[in-house]
């Protein structure tokens, strides 16, 4: 299955054309050097791995498919994919620590929205069935973390980790939910893509949950 052009008309396809532009103007070593990716001269097309999956990004094209399938992803998963070749730099050391959107520089002013369209969407699919939390992760990479009742780490890309760490409620106590990043993630991704990528996984998660 081949992959397909993207035809849609919405706002964020200035977004997505800006970004392949930016990609464009780059030498792909530079890029190549500086990230998980691979890159191929002949089909000018880039390797990303996405949440555990091979993706291919065909510059010609300016399309974005699953290698295994040919599934086009959505539309948010375009612009973080795009948006992480696109930003593309070396990465200074930091703490080996974890960090909450709160600390994301610009994190605390979209904190309600984030909580609303991310944490309280694991909360209403896990928060009573943490278990659950496991099963649906494991396609998408997600290893068993050490933090809350439930943690799972995932790599949203080779070197970049966040965890989702869950609370377990019952008829005395309300179930919780956070989402952990790597301090290194704000010189991969730009703040308002950071947290996409938190919307994206919770979203991802709670479609894949089935009771």
């Amino acid at each position: 299955m081949g992959c397909e052009r993207m035809e849609d008309k919405s706002s964020y396809h200035i977004v997505y054309d800006k970004l392949w532009q930016d990609i464009k103007k780059r030498d792909p070593l530079e890029i190549t050097k500086v990230r998980a990716v691979s890159y191929d001269n002949d089909s000018r097309q880039f390797g990303v791995i996405f949440f555990d999956e091979a993706y291919i990004l065909d510059c010609d094209q300016k399309t974005i498919c699953r290698k295994a399938d040919g599934h086009v992803p959505d539309a948010m998963a375009k612009i973080i994919i795009l948006n992480y070749l696109a930003s593309a730099q070396p990465l200074p050391e930091t703490a080996s620590r974890w960090v909450s959107i709160k600390e994301i520089p610009g994190g605390m002013i979209f904190y309600s929205a984030f909580y609303k369209t991310a944490i309280s969407v694991l909360i209403e699919a896990f928060g009573y069935h943490s278990g659950l939390l496991m099963t649906v992760s494991r396609p998408l990479g997600g290893k068993i973390g050490p933090f809350g009742d439930k943690s799972i780490v995932f790599r949203a890309f080779p070197e970049m980790p966040l965890c989702i760490i869950l609370w377990e409620g019952d008829e005395e106590v309300q179930a919780n939910a956070t989402i952990l990043y790597d301090p290194s993630i704000v010189h991969m991704l730009e703040s308002a893509i950071i947290i996409d990528l938190g919307v994206y996984l919770a979203g991802r998660l709670k479609k894949m949950a089935v009771f």
